[in-house]
């Protein structure tokens, strides 16, 4: 459970969950730099040069990342594993929505979107629409940083800035949504800053507005054992004393419910189609997986997709 969270909480992209979704961008951006890359997102460094100061910094230093290397291997190999993941997630995502667009679908919903650029780099067909839905500062932040740089979005893109806490479905079809259109759903790196309660609530949402043939994809995180969490946030905050740079503990932010549903099994049994993949296995067959000493042997993730029946 987390213990920096509340129930009316809320936040901009220097804050709380919102400096997560910098620290993603700055991830992609950190893989379109490679020499072979698995995504690219040209707009991934413009949405953080205006973000401040923080820890997403260190993720473009290879001299940074260099000195963590010799500093403590473990360490380095996990923010190797941190960075190939979220290509590789970033990639099959992608792919996910290449797919419903391929099979007709041309209304999208990313859910807490974030800095999420999908709505810009990707070649939507024609007729597509992309709603974005998340805390008002994060969208107002993304919309300003893309429009000064002369980004324009590649389809119909429409914000829905609110909480999902709060009326959203309301929100979602005061911006245009339309129920009875099959809809391509995106809910990646949201599940586990939601108690296990409101991520039962917001897939009952989901297929309450979803018409037949409408499509969902969710990222949800694994829970490991509490002394291998303690002991690399201990690590951590000793290298983050070391190299003097403000630490984060993302755990803080997240709830770590046991009896959280798993998502394949709760959309099987309410009307969808699910099948879910282990990040682990698609790391391996795109040529990504890091070894990592000290783990628990459970997936760090696992990608669902499913259909409406």
């Amino acid at each position: 459970m987390s213990s920096l969270r509340t129930d009316n909480d809320t936040w901009d992209i220097a804050s709380s969950v919102g400096v997560t979704a910098v620290m993603v961008a700055a991830a992609r951006a950190a893989e379109t730099d490679r020499p072979d890359p698995l995504i690219h997102d040209p707009y991934a460094k413009v949405l953080i040069a205006d973000a401040g100061t923080g820890v997403w910094e260190y993720m473009l230093d290879d001299a940074f990342v260099a000195k963590v290397s010799e500093a403590d291997a473990e360490i380095a190999a996990m923010f190797e594993h941190m960075g190939s993941y979220q290509a590789v997630r970033t990639h099959f995502f992608d792919a996910y929505f290449a797919a419903a667009v391929d099979a007709g679908i041309r209304q999208v919903v990313i859910l807490a979107s974030g800095l999420d650029s999908r709505a810009f780099r990707l070649p939507w067909p024609a007729g597509i629409t992309v709603f974005e839905i998340d805390q008002p500062k994060v969208l107002e932040y993304k919309a300003a940083t893309l429009a000064a740089n002369d980004v324009r979005p590649s389809a119909d893109r429409r914000e829905v800035p609110i909480d999902l806490r709060q009326d959203w479905p309301a929100a979602l079809a005061d911006a245009g949504f339309d129920r009875t259109r099959p809809t391509a759903w995106l809910a990646e790196g949201l599940l586990m800053y939601l108690p296990a309660d409101a991520q039962d609530r917001l897939f009952t949402q989901i297929t309450d507005l979803s018409a037949p043939g409408s499509r969902l994809a969710a990222e949800s995180m694994g829970i490991h054992a509490g002394d291998r969490r303690e002991r690399m946030r201990t690590r951590f905050a000793a290298l983050a004393s070391q190299f003097d740079v403000e630490p984060m503990d993302i755990a803080e932010l997240t709830y770590e419910d046991p009896d959280r549903a798993e998502v394949a099994d709760w959309l099987n049994s309410h009307g969808w189609r699910a099948d879910a993949l282990a990040s682990q296995d698609e790391m391996r067959r795109l040529g990504r997986h890091v070894e990592i000493p000290d783990t628990d042997g459970q997936s760090f993730s696992t990608f669902t997709t499913a259909e409406k029946l």
